[in-house]
């Protein structure tokens, strides 16, 4: 399914939920909207579905204008952040129901119910009532109600959630396998990067109500189109270093600390006077890569053990970096501490927060600004 929106708007009252705006869904693929708590995304994800209608602007399938048509006369399939399930259904009766409805054959139903369930991993539990399974067990029951009805565009609002981290990293593997054979327009709502880095296909960033940027999420990962787009796109936050200009591609942080940038970045930013350069957490190193890489010498000020990685916030004078190392790392408070990092981490923004260059690409290439 091919579903494009035309400079829709969604207004309630005097408060905008969706500003104008215009997105094409990648079709038989995973498309993610990416973005804070408020930013949109459920919003949005309803004027798709048709259970809201746009104060302005079109939805088109496959070309045809579908503006206005009710949800039940739309191919497609919702899974909330809440799993709903029918507790009086087993499983079973709960993932039939959409095909009991279309009147489809029972030998039909059983045999779908069967295939879906041994790809979910919940055949063993089709004859429990929801009361009786995991919370993953539960989603899992809710997904396949929805996956069964083999809908043209499937609109998953942060479906895992509620679950914990293990079982996330499990469903969303399976979700990927699932969707790998293109036959579904798979639209996936997110607040969290590394999960729509995770799932891939295509990003849209949102951020209160407003498109800030689409494309193949690796593209606009690796070339925000702003910073606002960077900070979404960012966990832990990005590294926002406020530099001016002092000479030939020499850029002075507060406080002295001098950034040699590299020639095409120094070509991007020829007559400016500030910049703002950026740099994720993973680019900062305990160690050096290379001869070539700079060294800040700072203060620690916190340690945060997450698995088998190290967030270390420290600072050098009034400038704030967090950094993102692997390994656990038992380091002292107040110690001192050098980061490593090289300017082809570095993206570099105009003080109004556009993108005037990105490692490795030009900033024409992070996919659509808004």
């Amino acid at each position: 399914m091919q579903l494009v929106l035309e400079d829709v708007s969604r207004k309630a009252g005097s408060e905008d939920h969706i500003y104008p705006l215009s997105l094409s869904l990648a079709p038989g693929a995973i498309n993610v909207l990416l973005g804070a708590t408020r930013a949109g995304k459920t919003s949005l994800m309803r004027l798709m579905a048709g259970l809201d209608r746009p104060s302005a602007g079109r939805v088109l399938v496959d070309g045809k204008d579908v503006t206005g048509v009710p949800v039940r006369e739309r191919d497609l399939a919702m899974v909330y952040q809440q799993f709903i399930n029918y507790p009086s259904f087993t499983v079973y009766d709960n993932i039939a129901s959409p095909l009991r409805i279309q009147r489809v054959p029972e030998a039909d139903i059983k045999k779908r119910v069967y295939d879906l369930a041994e790809r979910l991993h919940i055949t063993p539990y089709l004859q429990r009532h929801p009361a009786e399974l995991s919370g993953g067990q539960q989603q899992r029951t809710a997904m396949a109600r929805a996956l069964i009805k083999d809908a043209g565009l499937l609109l998953l609002d942060e479906p895992l959630v509620n679950l914990d981290y293990k079982l996330r990293e499990e469903l969303r593997n399976e979700l990927t396998e699932l969707f790998a054979e293109g036959r579904t327009t798979v639209v996936y709502a997110t607040t969290e990067p590394l999960e729509a880095l995770q799932l891939g296909g295509k990003v849209a960033i949102l951020h209160e109500g407003r498109l800030l940027q689409d494309g193949p999420t690796v593209d606009v990962f690796h070339a925000p189109v702003s910073i606002e787009a960077a900070r979404t796109f960012s966990d832990p936050p990005i590294n926002l270093l406020p530099a001016t200009i002092v000479g030939e591609g020499v850029a002075e942080l507060a406080g002295g600390l001098r950034v040699r940038l590299s020639a095409s970045q120094a070509q991007a930013i020829a007559g400016a006077r500030q910049v703002v350069l950026g740099l994720r957490a993973h680019g900062l190193r305990l160690a050096p890569r290379d001869a070539s890489d700079m060294v800040i010498a700072t203060q620690l000020d916190l340690a945060e053990i997450s698995g088998s990685e190290t967030y270390l916030h420290a600072h050098h004078g009034q400038i704030g970096l967090v950094a993102q190392v692997p390994g656990v790392h038992d380091v002292a408070l107040g110690s001192a501490l050098d980061f490593y990092c090289g300017t082809r981490d570095m993206l570099v923004f105009a003080p109004d927060g556009r993108l005037i260059h990105a490692p490795g690409r030009s900033a024409a290439h992070g996919g659509e600004g808004h």
